[in-house]
C-alpha cells in the first residue's frame, strides 16, 4: 500500500488517518432498503463489505479512534428496519476495534441523534483533532473567521473520476486536495459500496465548498488500497477533451 500524505493526513484506502483517528465518510447504511422501496431491487450486501473493508484498513493502519464524517444512515425522515439493525450492529463492531467513536452530523442525519442516544454516543457538527477540523461539508460554517485549524476534512461530495473509453465510463473513487478561503481542504470519497459517487469531471458539484471551481485541485484516485495520482482537475479535463 502506498504511503501518501495529504496535508499531513495519510490515505489508507477509503479512509484517512489524522492524529490517530481513522476518518470514514458517507456510509449511508440502509441504502439498499430505500432503493427497494423505490422499486430498485438490489440485495442487502453493503454491511458485510463495509465491515470487512474496515477490518482490512485496520490491518494496514491501526488507530485509537474513528470518526464517521456524516451520513451514517440514508433515510431522512425515518429509521428503517435495515438502518436500526445495521447502525446498532456497526456501533458494536466499532467498539470492538476502537477506544473512541465520533459521529459527525451530515445532511442525511436528522434522526441519527436518536440512534446515538441509544448507543451512548453523541452527534457533533464538527470535530477537531490537532490542525484538522472534520465536518460533513454540506454547509459552510457561518463563523468562518473563528476556525483556527489549518486543514478542513469534508465528505458529502462522494467524489469519483469518470475515465472514459469510447462509450464506457469507469468511475474511480478519489480524494480532492485544494484550498478554500485560505484554508487547506481535503474532500474524502464515500465509504459506501452501493453507489459509485459523483463524477467531478462531468457532474455538478454537490458541496458548497466546491461550487466556485476546482480546476487547480489535485486528484488522488484509490482502488483496492492503491493510490493513483491523477494530477489536477484541469489536466484531466484537458486530456479527456483531446481523446473523446
Amino acid at each position: 500500500m502506498d504511503d501518501i500524505s495529504l496535508y499531513g493526513a495519510q490515505i489508507v484506502d477509503l479512509a484517512l488517518l489524522a492524529n490517530d483517528y481513522l476518518i470514514i465518510s458517507d456510509l449511508h447504511l440502509g441504502y439498499e432498503e430505500a432503493l427497494n422501496y423505490q422499486g430498485v431491487m438490489v440485495p442487502k450486501f453493503q454491511y458485510p463489505l463495509l465491515t470487512s473493508r474496515l477490518e482490512e484498513v485496520l490491518s494496514h493502519q491501526p488507530a485509537e479512534g474513528i470518526i464517521i464524517n456524516g451520513d451514517f444512515k440514508h433515510e431522512f425522515g425515518k429509521i428503517s428496519r435495515q438502518e436500526w439493525s445495521e447502525t446498532l450492529n456497526f456501533v458494536d463492531f466499532l467498539r470492538d476495534h476502537f477506544q473512541e467513536i465520533v459521529l459527525i452530523q451530515g445532511n442525511h442525519d436528522p434522526l441519527t441523534p436518536i440512534i446515538a442516544r441509544k448507543t451512548g454516543l453523541e452527534v457533533h457538527k464538527y470535530f477537531s483533532t490537532g490542525n484538522f477540523l472534520v465536518m460533513h461539508g454540506d454547509q459552510i460554517p457561518k463563523k468562518w473567521d473563528e476556525i483556527g485549524e489549518e486543514t478542513l476534512i469534508i465528505g458529502h461530495e462522494h467524489p469519483t473520476v469518470g475515465l472514459r473509453s469510447g462509450e464506457r465510463v469507469e468511475k474511480i473513487k478519489c480524494y480532492l486536495k485544494g484550498k478554500f478561503r485560505q484554508k487547506n481542504l481535503l474532500v474524502m470519497p464515500s465509504f459506501n459500496f452501493v453507489s459509485e459517487g459523483s463524477d467531478i469531471l462531468h457532474e455538478k458539484a454537490l458541496s458548497p465548498f466546491l461550487k466556485n471551481g476546482i480546476d487547480q485541485w489535485e486528484v488522488y484516485g484509490v482502488e483496492d488500497f492503491e493510490t493513483l495520482y491523477f494530477g489536477k482537475v484541469e489536466d484531466l479535463l484537458r486530456f479527456q477533451s483531446q481523446y473523446i
